[in-house]
């Protein structure tokens, strides 16, 4: 059975699940980033400030563009913290305001997100979900990206 897009439906619940979880991430990462923008210190925080704000609006518009994935597949985008604790990956960060630290946090979370988005964007290749696939690709080549940016500042 198909679904309003012509996807098959029982793969269509898989992804979904797959796209909930990469969605729980993306929205505590969005905490955490939103947290490093508002708390970070040392001599790097007027440049950090101004990079984690675009990360964070980054993260934000994501979890939008996730959850509308979702729908279009008729899964329904969990929306809750407490869901997203649940099954999140990426931790709640308390305290963490250095500007190495906060680096190092933005890193982990950023390879957390790689990940989930290399399996979905897998997953769905397989399933000839070319819509899923664009929407994974754009944002690994991204934060890819992003990934060597940090890393660079790092060193």
């Amino acid at each position: 059975m198909k679904n309003q897009i012509g996807i098959d439906s029982s793969y269509s619940n898989q992804v979904v699940e797959k796209l909930n979880g990469l969605l729980s991430n993306v929205q505590v990462f969005y905490m955490n980033v939103r947290g490093f923008h508002w708390n970070i210190t040392g001599r790097h925080f007027f440049k950090l400030h101004e990079k984690f704000e675009e990360l964070y609006d980054d993260l934000n518009e994501k979890a939008d563009e996730i959850a509308e994935r979702i729908l279009m597949l008729e899964g329904k985008p969990v929306h809750s913290f407490t869901e997203y604790l649940k099954t999140s990956e990426i931790k709640e960060k308390l305290n963490v305001s250095s500007d190495m630290a906060t680096v190092k946090e933005v890193i982990d979370g950023l390879g957390i997100l790689l990940k989930k988005e290399r399996e979905i964007a897998s997953l769905a290749a397989e399933n000839a979900d070319d819509g899923t696939v664009d929407l994974m690709t754009g944002y690994i080549s991204g934060q890819e990206k992003m990934v060597w940016m940090y890393n660079a500042f790092l060193k």
